[in-house]
């Protein structure tokens, strides 16, 4: 007899979601994608340019369960009080094809994201990290600070955004936290420095990043994005990561430089899973700068969605 289809809201997903076990759970997908066990063909992009956004589809079979994640972004929707990323998952048994679940995506896409940079920051970042940068204050900044919380004791938090409204609300929701408003440079020269905005321009100076730096770079997510100063990826002793090869040369933050020929695939030194897996050495110098590279992967969502599924029908 087949599962009963479920539906499952954004209220269900907030109740059972946290940050804990979502990095706990992507640490495994990432494993499983390093072995071949997980399977994830590179998202696929409807580009709509005429209304300033663009929607992906993201397949993946991870965790014994195969998935689907639609996805939009859309920068505009926060003039108009939308989110302005919005996803459903929709979960299937792969055995049979069985339609088990569709599962607000909204918060799993934001959780995710975050719990990526924090893994990354885990195996990249020197252990004695203390200064946290956050470039763009978006939703996604709320969940890559949580992130890095789980494992750094952070003594500042360094913020910036163009936006003094985000900067204010920003520090509104986490009033118990060091958060120091400071210039993009200054967030720049933290010891691990995140930047998230949908600049199609590099915003981050190379010189401003001092050794034993580690960087998330999560804004870039699509063709033409850019945050780093393309200088700063083929710079001696810089050591960039990725989260798969393929995804990143095409819409990651080395998409730019890498379709201009100002670095190639020897410049990258390997990916997140396989460091995760034991394959090759995360961080091996106190003074080499460490980049994460963060498209953001179906398995994420798929191994993320199958613990929220698991847990609401077994309540």
């Amino acid at each position: 007899m087949g599962s009963k289809f479920v539906e499952i809201s954004q209220a269900q997903v907030e109740e059972v979601l946290n940050m804990k076990d979502v990095m706990s759970v992507l640490e495994e997908a990432f494993i499983e994608y390093s072995t071949g066990e997980a399977k994830m063909p590179p998202k696929i992009y409807l580009d709509l340019p005429q209304f300033n956004g663009d929607f992906r589809a993201m397949p993946a079979f991870v965790g014994g369960y195969a998935g689907l994640k639609w996805v939009n972004v859309h920068p505009d929707n926060k003039e108009k009080d939308i989110p302005t990323v919005m996803a459903k998952i929709l979960l299937s048994r792969p055995q049979t094809g069985e339609n088990l679940a569709c599962i607000d995506g909204t918060k799993i896409t934001n959780y995710r994201t975050g719990a990526a940079g924090g893994i990354a920051a885990k195996y990249l970042a020197n252990r004695d990290a203390h200064a946290l940068g956050l470039i763009g204050l978006g939703e996604q900044a709320k969940t890559q600070l949580l992130a890095t919380l789980q494992i750094f004791d952070l003594e500042e938090i360094r913020v910036f955004d163009v936006d003094k409204d985000a900067m204010d609300s920003f520090r509104d929701a986490f009033p118990d936290l060091n958060i120091l408003e400071v210039s993009i440079k200054e967030a720049s020269r933290s010891d691990i420095v995140t930047t998230i905005t949908p600049v199609r321009e590099p915003i981050i100076k190379s010189e401003w990043i001092k050794p034993g730096t580690h960087i998330n770079a999560i804004g870039a997510d699509a063709e033409g994005k850019e945050e780093l100063d393309p200088a700063l990826l083929s710079k001696e002793n810089v050591k960039v990561v990725v989260d798969d090869i393929e995804q990143t040369t095409h819409s990651g933050e080395i998409n730019v430089p890498f379709s201009e020929g100002v670095i190639d695939e020897t410049d990258i030194y390997g990916t997140l899973p396989n460091i995760i897996a034991g394959k090759k050495p995360g961080r091996e110098k106190e003074d080499e700068i460490t980049i994460f590279d963060s498209t953001g992967l179906a398995i994420q969502d798929i191994a993320t969605a199958r613990v929220i599924y698991e847990r609401v029908v077994s309540a």
